[in-house]
């Protein structure tokens, strides 16, 4: 594979990304040619970290040992792909770069890196049966910086798109955003969001469908709820969606409070996709500790990380470039 370096011609950094949170640095490798890429957060220290995952078509890596009880709660790094079960193997770029800076799980023969991952199906937006592997991952823990993420068709995002509710035909593209909130006490909640779904997405104040599946040729949107009621949904489309979130703060938690950090910030999913967590989606949070903020009580930063999370996916699809077949929020809204 021809490895490039991020491309971001067309993208804006957005200032309250995740890479608010000290600590977390972000890299994408991105393959326009092929419309897919992968996504990396690596974090400066061990990162206690939850995942929840509600889709019915999940495809992950290393998130059982994540579960609360288990040796090892932590993360070096994680990941997301596209790809769909493919981009999986992207992960042993990821590790291969941990272990020769000797980062990760001291055992009695040698440091094994703690990676976990998710993907999403773009395959039938990168129609080239290249999914990222071992090169690309690396490449994308190369490309990690500090600095505003980079948004919209990068990285896990580039092959991403939605509302396909009613059939691929009418959908629209989606792609990768981030957002954070910082509060007047010092807590920090970062979150980044590849938005891939079946539904639409909503803007939670109005209801407003901002992208997602398009009713032509009279304009405007379908109704999710008004097409279930009329015809059984495309049972072709299963296991061709997924929405994967990254919430990461600067709160002292541990792996139990992160977990429910991560099920809290689905509130922020369900809030601006409709619908989630189907049968059609492999829809997943994962939730990261970078710092040494003390905060009494960790709703408070599931409640930011939900907010954070809404954020994201707008900003995901606002920022999302057209690709064959599916246009971007701006075309659609310059064309309405």
């Amino acid at each position: 594979m021809n490895i490039s370096q991020e491309t971001a011609t067309n993208q804006q950094g957005h200032q309250g990304g995740l890479t608010a949170v000290p600590g977390v640095a972000v890299g994408h490798f991105t393959d326009p040619a092929h419309w897919t890429g992968c996504t990396v957060i690596l974090t400066d220290k061990p990162a206690p970290a939850g995942v929840d995952v509600r889709g019915g078509a999940p495809g992950t890596l290393g998130t059982d040992s994540l579960r609360p009880g288990n040796m090892a709660g932590y993360l070096n790094g994680l990941f997301i792909s596209g790809g769909s079960a493919f981009g999986l193997e992207a992960s042993f770029g990821v590790m291969r770069y941990l272990k020769e800076r000797n980062i990760g799980l001291v055992t009695a023969f040698g440091v094994v890196p703690k990676v976990a991952a998710a993907v999403i199906y773009d395959l039938g937006v990168n129609a080239s049966d290249r999914p990222p592997g071992v090169e690309a991952g690396y490449a994308a823990c190369l490309n990690a910086t500090k600095d505003p993420v980079v948004e919209g068709c990068v990285g896990a995002g580039t092959g991403a798109t939605v509302g396909k509710l009613a059939g691929r035909e009418k959908g629209m593209k989606g792609g990768l955003g981030s957002a954070s909130i910082c509060t007047d006490y010092g807590l920090i909640v970062g979150a980044l969001a590849v938005v891939n779904s079946w539904g639409n997405i909503i803007e939670p104040g109005s209801g407003a469908i901002l992208a997602g599946a398009r009713n032509n040729p009279t304009g405007g949107f379908i109704d999710p709820i008004a097409l279930i009621k009329s015809q059984p949904p495309k049972s072709n489309l299963a296991f061709a969606n997924t929405t994967i979130g990254v919430v990461v703060t600067n709160a002292e938690l541990d792996t139990t409070a992160m977990t429910v950090v991560a099920k809290m910030a689905h509130s922020g999913l369900a809030r601006a996709v409709n619908p989630c967590h189907t049968l059609f989606d492999g829809d997943a949070i994962f939730a990261l500790s970078v710092g040494h903020q003390l905060v009494p009580d960790p709703n408070a930063v599931g409640i930011l990380a939900a907010e954070a999370m809404v954020q994201a996916i707008i900003s995901a699809v606002k920022h999302a470039s057209s690709a064959p077949g599916f246009p971007s929020w701006a075309e659609v809204h310059r064309a309405g």
